[in-house]
């Protein structure tokens, strides 16, 4: 009788540890149900993973999704990389992931992000690489190299995993610190110098002279007659001023330093058992003159001594070589091999499909459900369209969408997102586009800004279209405009082949107007949309009617100011 209370008990523990997950189950589908998964606190953790991914940290590598098989491995290589990709594209995500995955293998590296150095001109810039990635490779010494892997304060906070490879010698490691701190310091000292200005160095130099002295004497008179000499010793002490003049240049002390910056990387090579890895992220944000110069010294000081070099950029924003005599920077194929992450519209279906593995991937960690249960199949595909395959765009689009359903509050158009959120959402981004525009073209905005207005006309006032075709036999000032057009964002490349009838022989490249231009609140609902995404497209991109000139006039001051109403 005693025992079956105990045993009475003991089923009743077991019954409610089976039915708890099935009740919590049900009590979240009907919390659902009742007020639509949008309103949900797990929607709100997935907005909130969303915000913090759309830039790049050493947080955001968590979750981090590949673009391309093999994509990662080769950011890892032996070998000089360029990783190229429009803004918000992954490149920063990629270098960063590298980066942590070399750490953890105790593969000494330096990420450096020269944004930082914006405005900066040369050689002052170049300074300022280098003293960050000696700083960066100083703190790889005093931490990844000699913490051991039980240290898990370090390991797990920052990486989620430890390194299998044994620490380094901490004698070593702290005679080379010491080495990076001594180089870093001349670095700082010659940054604050002036450039380029006249110095005078004035040595003082003693010269003395000694010798014997001898006097005669003599005197005559009626009484007396007497003579006699005198004697002594003199010296004399000549002081003389040598004044020297130079110009010192910064240039020059680079030049003179690249054989002590060489030999650094040799002994970080001798004590790791291995090679170096620095990631130049932005190179972009460099002026455009200054860039193969910065690329082609780091190059010069890594060739041949255990140092590989990811440079990550915009294509069109940047000038890696420059033919001359000497040539200068890295030329691909030859010094460096590229890593393209753009995943264009052309390629829909496989930027489709990454865009939705990122976003499943972040709702799987709210443990806010499937995409179905919040996104209809027609908003994910507006989404991927306004985005123009840019991952941190495709996010930002899809945070304010939920925003815009939210706001609406269900209605006819239900209580997931759907296209028009999608359309409202894209036409609200536009300003933040606008900004990225402003900050990456400081310099030369004016005539990217005609060129877009122009195009905007053409599609929009001329042509009542979305898409235009660009003749890929034309090689001017404009064209390589469009292709800058095409890296900010504001155009999309979605066929780089098409065929015009009654244009024998004649080769076109096909571009897609961002949708923020024309899908904002009240978008024009007689614009022809090319839905070049499906087979049944071809005819509509063959017109003759869409060819684009760049170049041409502009009907109106105003075209181009905000969003097609």
């Amino acid at each position: 009788m005693n025992g079956k209370p105990v045993v009475f008990e003991g089923l009743l523990k077991k019954v409610k540890s089976d039915i708890e997950p099935a009740a919590a189950d049900y009590r979240h589908i009907r919390k659902t149900t009742m007020t639509g998964v949008l309103d949900t606190a797990e929607m709100t953790s997935l907005l909130t993973l969303v915000e913090e991914a759309a830039r790049s940290t050493e947080e955001g590598v968590k979750h981090f999704v590949e673009p391309a098989p093999g994509t990662l491995q080769r950011t890892t290589n032996r070998r000089h990389h360029i990783v190229f990709g429009r803004r918000g594209s992954g490149k920063s995500s990629l270098l960063r992931k590298a980066a942590a995955d070399l750490t953890v293998d105790r593969r000494p590296m330096a990420y450096v992000n020269l944004e930082a150095f914006k405005g900066h001109s040369y050689p002052d810039v170049l300074l300022s690489v280098l003293i960050s990635t000696f700083v960066e490779f100083r703190k790889w010494i005093d931490s990844a190299a000699i913490h051991p892997s039980t240290r898990t304060t370090f390991w797990q906070k920052m990486f989620g995993t430890s390194p299998k490879r044994p620490s380094f010698n901490r004698e070593k490691s702290a005679r080379l610190s010491e080495q990076f701190r001594v180089q870093i310091c001349a670095l700082e000292a010659e940054l604050h110098q002036n450039d380029d200005t006249e110095t005078c160095v004035t040595d003082e130099a003693e010269s003395s002279a000694s010798g014997e002295v001898s006097i005669k004497v003599g005197a005559t008179s009626p009484v007396v007659t007497a003579e006699g000499t005198a004697g002594g010793s003199s010296s004399r002490t000549q002081k003389k001023e040598v004044e020297q003049k130079f110009k010192r240049s910064k240039t020059d002390f680079l030049h003179r330093h690249i054989l002590d910056f060489q030999r650094l990387f040799n002994e970080l090579g001798d004590l790791s058992g291995g090679d170096a890895f620095l990631f130049l992220d932005d190179l972009y944000h460099i002026r455009r003159s200054d860039q193969a110069r910065v690329v082609d010294y780091i190059h010069r000081l890594a060739k041949d001594h255990r140092l590989w070099l990811k440079v990550g950029t915009i294509r069109h924003r940047t000038n890696w070589y420059v033919h001359g005599d000497p040539p200068m920077g890295m030329k691909i194929a030859d010094d460096a091999d590229e890593i393209d992450l753009d995943l264009t519209l052309e390629k829909y279906a496989l930027a489709k499909e990454f865009l939705t593995k990122i976003l499943t991937n972040f709702a799987a960690s709210s443990r806010v459900g499937k995409l179905d249960d919040f996104l209809t199949d027609g908003a994910l595909d507006r989404l991927v369209l306004a985005c123009g395959g840019v991952a941190r765009d495709f996010l930002s689009i899809f945070r304010r969408s939920v925003m815009v359903a939210r706001e609406r509050g269900g209605g006819p158009r239900g209580e997931r997102v759907g296209v028009e959120d999608v359309n409202v959402a894209a036409g609200e981004y536009d300003s933040t586009k606008r900004e990225d525009f402003k900050r990456d073209t400081l310099d030369d905005s004016s005539p990217l800004d005609d060129e877009f207005r122009r195009v905007r006309q053409f599609c929009l006032e001329t042509n009542n279209t979305n898409c235009f075709l660009l003749d890929k036999e034309q090689h001017h000032v404009e064209v390589d405009l469009i292709h800058e057009l095409v890296d900010l964002k504001l155009v999309h490349l979605v066929r780089s082949r098409v065929t015009v009838s009654g244009r024998k022989g004649r080769i076109y490249e096909a571009y897609m107007l961002d949708l923020s231009q024309y899908a904002g609140a009240r978008k024009r609902r007689e614009l022809e949309i090319v839905e070049f995404w499906k087979p049944d497209s071809t005819e509509a991109l063959r017109k003759i009617s869409i060819i684009y000139t760049p170049g041409g006039s502009l009907l109106g001051p105003e075209l181009g100011s905000g969003l097609v109403r």
